[in-house]
């Protein structure tokens, strides 16, 4: 909630009870002025002094509870606590605002003559703070409620973005544009063969157009598309000891968030440009019960502008699709050195 509008509220707050309080002094100083007609120097007296005790225990009860008693208790649900220190800060107020009272107006509040009547204007100022320190609770609660709708709303709006960004990063024209192409020129050579590659191309497709769009998947589906997208892949180099691929595990027990590892798959083969290189690109995806676990490797080009891209605006997307698809209960990690950069991340089964 914006600064503004939180002082807005409370200036508007104050304002109202303001009014209230002027509109009661009005009718009083009217009755007043009928039965006091002879000594009607009194009357600006009394209106100073119900100004004064009906203010300064209201405020002194209204900001206690709003700036600590409400983070410091209610938030933590210390409800008995709670209530034993909204009572103390009332009493502590009323005996405040008596106290000055007294002084104002050069009378002894301990005067056993006045003793009573003190004490009553004690509590009567007392149970005043404690309405303030209620409404305080309200507002403050209100304020704090909203807050989080409008944090909940960005968070969402966020997720929206990143994973609007993270889908349109897959249909990359240039993966795409040299697949039809090696697909169109393996036509000549081995029609059979294009078939199943174009098939391929074809499921994959169908899986970034529709698949991705649910909250989950099987894991099986995920490890199907990086078959497929590996197998594209090999197309483009002879060397059939470039890419190092291996899944194994109990796959059919995981659902997880679509695209989950095709992102850094994809980056791993973006920044490798070195076909001929044995194991320039290692896959690795174990599961089990407890854990899943991804480690991707691959040699980079000795070029400062790859290593600059690796940890660019798309791995910032990843790390923030992560944490919100899986807050607590992942690992990321990125390691650059001798000219490799890895990538290995744990989603931890969630019992809940």
């Amino acid at each position: 909630m914006k600064r503004s509008f939180v002082i807005a509220l409370h200036f508007g707050y104050w304002l109202l009870y303001l009014l209230l309080l002027f509109t009661i002094i009005v009718f009083m100083e009217a009755g007043a002025m009928a039965r006091f007609s002879e000594n009607q120097q009194h009357i600006p007296a009394f209106v100073r002094a119900m100004t004064f005790i009906t203010i300064l225990p209201a405020a002194l009860g209204f900001y206690t509870s709003y700036m600590f008693l409400f983070s410091r208790l209610l938030a933590k649900k210390k409800i008995g606590a709670l209530i034993f220190s909204m009572v103390s800060v009332a009493l502590v107020a009323g005996f405040i605002s008596s106290l000055l009272l007294g002084l104002l107006n050069s009378a002894n509040i301990f005067d056993p003559n006045t003793l009573k009547l003190s004490m009553v204007m004690v509590i009567f100022m007392a149970m005043l703070s404690m309405i303030h320190s209620i409404i305080a609770l309200v507002i403050k609660g209100f304020i704090n409620w909203y807050a989080d709708i409008k944090l909940k709303e960005e968070l969402q709006q966020k997720n929206f973005e990143t994973e609007l960004a993270l889908v349109k990063s897959q249909l990359d024209p240039h993966f795409l544009f040299n697949s039809i192409n090696n697909i169109d020129v393996l036509i000549k050579k081995d029609a059979d063969k294009a078939s199943l590659y174009l098939n391929k191309l074809s499921d994959m497709m169908r899986f970034m157009l529709y698949e991705v769009k649910t909250e989950k998947i099987p894991l099986v589906q995920e490890l199907s598309y990086i078959d497929k997208y590996i197998e594209l892949q090999k197309i483009r180099t002879a060397n059939d000891n470039f890419i190092n691929y291996s899944a194994k595990g109990i796959a059919g027990k995981w659902m997880i968030a679509p695209m989950l590892f095709i992102p850094f798959i994809e980056n791993a083969f973006k920044h490798t440009a070195d076909k001929k290189a044995t194991n320039g690109i290692v896959i690795r995806i174990d599961s089990d019960s407890d854990a899943l676990h991804f480690c991707c490797e691959n040699k980079m080009v000795d070029n400062p502008m790859n290593k600059n891209e690796t940890s660019g605006l798309g791995n910032e997307l990843l790390k923030k699709r992560l944490n919100l698809l899986y807050p607590g209960t992942h690992d990321l990690t990125t390691v650059t050195a001798n000219d490799t950069y890895k990538v290995q991340l744990t989603i931890y089964a969630n019992e809940d």
